[in-house]
């Protein structure tokens, strides 16, 4: 099975960026920012993003449009503070673009300032990896 993994964060160093080098960790392919675009096409596309202002960032979007012929499938690996799933806002793109989505998503809460302290967390983590194994090996 073709992989990529493409993630979006506004912090370098924060909860996305340890969820995406998590992922990178458990399925052995590189983990890149979103402004890498898919050199060529792939089979399923981990997306790892985060909910800010309600909604994903424009980043996120202009790689999807700009990818859509190289994405047979975007599975949706996210983080957020308030507890809200990307899931619906990265839909509703990819259903302009023509983008398969699968129906399983992997979520977590994420710390920020003082909620949610110390997540994701080890147990989330765990979750994480069971989710990948399910998705990954399993198709």
């Amino acid at each position: 099975m073709k992989l990529a993994i493409r993630y979006y964060t506004k912090s370098k160093k924060g909860n996305t960026y340890k969820i995406a080098n998590f992922v990178s960790s458990k399925v052995n392919v590189p983990a890149l920012d979103v402004s890498n675009n898919l050199e060529e096409e792939v089979e399923t596309l981990l997306l790892i993003n985060a909910m800010y202002a309600a909604d994903i960032d424009k980043e996120v979007k202009t790689f999807l449009k700009d990818n859509k012929d190289k994405i047979k499938c975007l599975i949706n690996i996210n983080s957020s503070a308030s507890g809200a799933s990307t899931l619906k806002a990265v839909k509703k793109v990819c259903d302009k673009y023509e983008i398969p989505v699968s129906d399983k998503e992997f979520h977590t809460v994420a710390s920020w300032i003082f909620i949610n302290k110390g997540r994701p967390n080890e147990d989330d983590f765990q979750k994480l990896e069971a989710f990948l194994k399910e998705v990954v090996n399993n198709g």
